[in-house]
């Protein structure tokens, strides 16, 4: 078993992408600058959105987080998107998710303008992604992408369980891993809460992406030996052994399945500062029009 290591591939990419900003301040070009809306004060959101801002200040490029109070009415919160949209300076943007009850995120989304939509959550992104062009990838489908490549995991003809459907993660991913390129050319299933004879088919899976966000819903049992296991899960369970009070687990229970797995990614510590990096990469792209 081998463990799929993001925090050393962070790590590796991250000083990639610093070397570039580098450059392009070196050659006296615009530094790529990243815009996060961030509607409230919940925990968790408040710290995926300090990690973004503290990635973009190691890698040198600007950022502005702009903070909003979660009474904003949703009009207000447009009116904001679209000004982003019109400043050249800014190249990428993100809305943080969730969003209160009373915002509709679709619309929110659509918004954005898709040459700054950095997440990958445009329809017109996701769209020129399914059809295999140039677009912004959502960023943790991405982070799993490029963790594939760089631990030269084979993919072509190999059979690919999703499990999960979601807009952001299992949709995005399915597409992905069967396209015609490298990652991909897999047989993929899509599987989901409504899926019958579930732990059979993750049994069949040569690669096992759970995105779920159920914790350590995968056992040893739903998993064949020699398997690739990628857990995109990332969940608070309590714990009163820690000083926080809770424990951080994926959706794999890993002490199980890692001995059956040739990969496995570890929670945390996976595919989470994968995600990040991706963000970082598309901001890049952003910043240098490589998209639109």
């Amino acid at each position: 078993m081998q463990l799929l290591d993001g925090k050393f591939l962070s790590a590796q990419i991250k000083l990639e992408i610093a070397a570039e900003v580098a450059q392009i301040r070196e050659q006296g070009g615009k530094i790529p600058h990243l815009v996060a809306i961030l509607v409230g004060t919940k925990g968790a959101s408040e710290t995926y959105v300090a990690s973004k801002m503290k990635s973009c200040e190691e890698v040198g490029m600007a950022s502005t987080l702009i903070r909003f109070e979660p009474t904003v009415t949703e009009a207000e919160l447009l009116d904001k998107v679209r000004e982003v949209n019109e400043n050249p300076d800014m190249d990428g943007l993100i809305v943080q998710l969730p969003l209160p009850d009373h915002i509709n995120p679709d619309r929110v989304m659509e918004t954005i303008d898709p040459a700054k939509d950095v997440d990958g959550f445009h329809p017109i992104n996701i769209g020129r992604m399914a059809k295999g062009l140039p677009a912004y990838v959502s960023a943790t489908p991405q982070g799993v992408l490029e963790m594939i490549k760089r631990y030269d995991i084979k993919t072509a003809g190999k059979h690919c369980v999703v499990v999960g459907r979601s807009q952001i993660v299992g949709l995005p991913m399915s597409i992905l891993m069967q396209r015609n390129t490298y990652p991909g050319n897999c047989t993929v299933t899509l599987t989901h809460s409504r899926t019958q004879n579930l732990a059979e088919i993750c049994r069949s899976a040569d690669i096992l992406i759970a995105a779920l966000g159920r914790p350590e819903f995968i056992t040893g049992d739903m998993v064949k030996e020699g398997a690739v296991v990628i857990d995109v899960g990332l969940e608070r369970v309590p714990d009163a052994s820690k000083k926080s009070g809770f424990a951080l687990k994926g959706d794999v229970k890993f002490d199980e399945v890692a001995p059956k797995a040739s990969f496995i990614t570890p929670v945390p510590g996976g595919v989470g500062l994968m995600t990040i990096c991706s963000l970082m990469q598309n901001t890049l792209k952003a910043a240098r029009r490589e998209v639109y």
